[in-house]
């Protein structure tokens, strides 16, 4: 039974990732969310049913479109696995009860931020207004106590006004507005594991931005805008999982 259950979560997670890839692509283009029908990014027909079957399409179809042959972007079938992945994990680790109701609204969500954010550069607000109350909701359903709920509460108040100082004394340089609220809701998330989220984000960025430094054309002096909400839902969603705390590897330096 429990197999089962992981099965139907993830495949579960990956309609809802196609659906919200459908959100995404169309949110701000006028076009409607929940009526007409898919069109293929290269030809502009509409695509059949085999096409709009998670994973299935891009193995049968071997990553290209059935209608003119381009080349398919596995971006959307990543999303759907990821997103599978974390729906099965989160029944794993909250069980069937309301609070993982709202836990995978927060991760539907949370993907259309990340999405977003990697297409345009921008949170729209619309999609922290879905976020934002799940998270809270996900927070003091899985609270032991109202006290350690304040102390979460507490703990994103202080990121989301570290991130407020950032924003502000860099003129927004350093990151966007809507990063605000987006550390503030993974922090009220991921509760206890927040700190060691926000950690891992630092680190998860580090390393992207020297990548992206390294493999700039040399002698370019062209700034490169990184979004920053993939990392934040990277860092935090890694400590909420695995419940690995980066503050028990001084631990393991010995003593002199």
């Amino acid at each position: 039974m429990p197999i089962l259950a992981n099965v139907f979560f993830f495949l579960l997670g990956a309609i809802i990732a196609s659906f919200v890839g459908v959100v995404v692509s169309r949110y701000g283009t006028g076009q409607s969310i929940l009526s007409g029908r898919s069109r293929c990014d290269a030809c502009g027909r509409t695509l059949d049913a085999l096409a709009l079957v998670p994973f299935v399409s891009y193995v049968v179809l071997r990553g290209r479109a059935a209608c003119c042959g381009a080349r398919i972007s596995p971006s959307s079938t990543v999303a759907e696995a990821l997103l599978g992945a974390l729906f099965a994990l989160a029944y794993a680790a909250i069980g069937p009860t309301l609070a993982l109701l709202c836990m995978l609204i927060a991760l539907a969500s949370l993907l259309a931020i990340v999405e977003y954010d990697l297409m345009h550069q921008i949170i729209p607000p619309p999609f922290l207004a879905v976020f934002l109350p799940a998270s809270f909701a996900v927070g003091a359903l899985e609270a032991p106590s109202l006290a350690l709920l304040g102390i979460s509460a507490a703990i994103a108040f202080a990121f989301a006004f570290f991130f407020a100082l950032l924003h502000f004394l860099s003129a927004g340089r350093l990151m966007g507005l809507a990063d605000i609220p987006l550390v503030f809701g993974l922090a009220l998330l991921t509760g206890p594991a927040a700190l060691a989220g926000f950690v891992f984000s630092f680190w998860i960025g580090a390393v992207i931005g020297i990548v992206i430094l390294l493999r700039r054309p040399r002698g370019s002096r062209m700034g490169t805008e990184v979004p920053l909400a993939p990392f934040l839902a990277a860092g935090f969603l890694l400590a909420y999982f695995t419940a690995w705390n980066p503050f028990a590897l001084t631990l393991l330096i010995p003593y002199a």
